[in-house]
């Protein structure tokens, strides 16, 4: 999702370096977890970009790091640009405000601050040592999902379909594929490759059968591939369900467990992808932070529902949800929204 830079229309410099930052973020989406896609950008004194960077792998530097080898000594006396407050603590890598310090960055720009009690005070130590320190009043939605994980204790959940103009996820006769186009199937598997896991439910997996993957164009697999999960009681045999016996997958009996469980395994971003009766076991308990709806330009008139049961028997009741983009796919339109707060 696009960031909002209105507020820097009369600092070209610094729109440059947050548009580099925010898409050195997006870049590694889905490679930084349990630790947050930071994207970080270096100008040099004379507000040229000299440096861009983001969180590498777990045990890697972070981004300010990766964006100041980058910059080298053009960073002494510039300014650095960063989507989350830069740490100050020693984990498995060094505090960032200490090595932005050290380079000589006279100015830091963040745009989040850090919710991580362990992590935070990077913007105070660095006003400690003389760097003047802004807090930019935008969003980075990059890191929403880290966000929303570190605040809730559970992974970031976001419920994905595709249905047809009046609702329908299949037709009667349980026939699903295709409701959408080629360019918005593409679309999903790009956005599997920025995902800690993809979860479905035991109908799912014993009905499609899925691969769950995330694929290029040509069918190959993306270099990052989410996590396999199901849930639900049934078993899954590999006569039933053989890609995903193949590739391997991880089973939890409901969805508290497989929360809890991916959590702790260093989770934070997950994608809900079906079926009805697993979307609709979300969506009561309060657990979906975002949806992706595709809606393909067709009709059934009756067929299978988005959710398996009602999640509210009056209209005051329904789940709602914030509209924040919307996508045309050629003929498919994505809709993009998260829960109101």
């Amino acid at each position: 999702m696009a960031a909002d830079f209105s507020a820097m229309a009369g600092d070209p410099a610094l729109t440059a370096a947050l548009t580099a930052a925010f898409d050195a973020a997006e870049q590694v989406r889905g490679t930084t977890s349990p630790n947050p896609p930071v994207g970080a950008a270096i100008l040099n004194a004379a507000g040229e970009l000299v440096g861009v960077g983001a969180t590498q792998p777990p045990g890697g530097p972070h981004a300010e790091v990766m964006a100041l080898r980058e910059a080298g000594e053009a960073a002494r006396g510039g300014t650095a640009v960063v989507t989350l407050e830069p740490c100050n603590h020693t984990g498995r890598t060094g505090p960032c405000s200490h090595a932005l310090a050290d380079a000589g960055v006279a100015r830091v720009y963040y745009v989040h601050g850090d919710p991580d009690a362990n992590a935070r005070g990077g913007a105070a130590h660095l006003r400690d040592r003389g760097v003047e320190v802004t807090q930019l009043s935008i969003e980075a939605p990059t890191l929403r999902p880290w966000l929303t994980a570190t605040r809730f204790g559970r992974p970031h959940v976001t419920l994905k379909f595709a249905q047809t103009l009046d609702g329908f996820t299949a037709a009667r006769d349980g026939s699903s594929q295709w409701i959408t186009g080629p360019v918005a199937r593409r679309h999903v598997h790009e956005d599997r490759r920025r995902r800690d896991a993809i979860i479905i439910g035991t109908g799912t997996a014993l009905v499609d059968n899925p691969a769950l993957t995330a694929r290029r164009i040509d069918g190959s697999l993306q270099d990052h591939q989410p996590r396999r999960v199901v849930i639900g009681h049934r078993e899954i045999t590999a006569e039933a369900a053989p890609k995903l016996h193949e590739l391997g997958f991880e089973q939890y009996p409901e969805i508290s467990a497989a929360l809890r469980e991916l959590f702790q395994a260093g989770a934070r971003d997950v994608l809900v992808e079906g079926g009805a009766t697993l979307a609709a076991g979300f969506l009561a308990a309060g657990l979906v932070d975002a949806i992706q709806a595709y809606v393909a330009p067709t009709l059934l008139g009756q067929g299978h529902a988005v959710l398996a049961q009602a999640v509210s028997e009056t209209l005051s009741g329904a789940a709602r949800f914030d509209l924040d983009r919307v996508t045309r796919l050629d003929q498919d339109v994505l809709l993009e929204m998260t829960r109101k707060a």
